[in-house]
């Protein structure tokens, strides 16, 4: 959670059109307000199913499992990190290294 929360940080700073970005990590929970019309992404630690919840304005909300060092939606197989890095850099225009973050936490 704690190297998803970083990168948000530094990808609020370089996209302009999210310069009022929030992102917060607190009890588990990771909430970033893009503002405007990008919504708000929460990514919630669900310890005892050992998931990650996310709830996302684009797709909506997902489950995922830790497979191979890797956060995995069962219904797409998509990695956490490879959907945010597809519907963030869709939206600003320009790829943003989602998935050089560490996948494993």
């Amino acid at each position: 959670m704690e190297s998803l929360s970083d990168k948000f940080s530094e990808v609020v700073e370089e996209v302009e059109e999210w310069s009022e970005a929030d992102p917060t990590l607190a009890d588990g929970v990771l909430t970033v307000k893009l503002g405007g019309k990008f919504g708000t992404y929460v990514i919630n630690k669900q310890t005892p199913n050992k998931q990650l919840w996310l709830s996302s304005p684009v797709s909506g909300p997902a489950r995922f499992d830790l497979v191979g060092g890797r956060w995995v939606y069962s219904h797409t197989k998509e990695t956490l990190h490879e959907l945010l890095e597809k519907e963030l850099s869709e939206v600003a225009g320009r790829p943003l290294g989602f998935q050089d973050c560490y996948g494993g936490e």
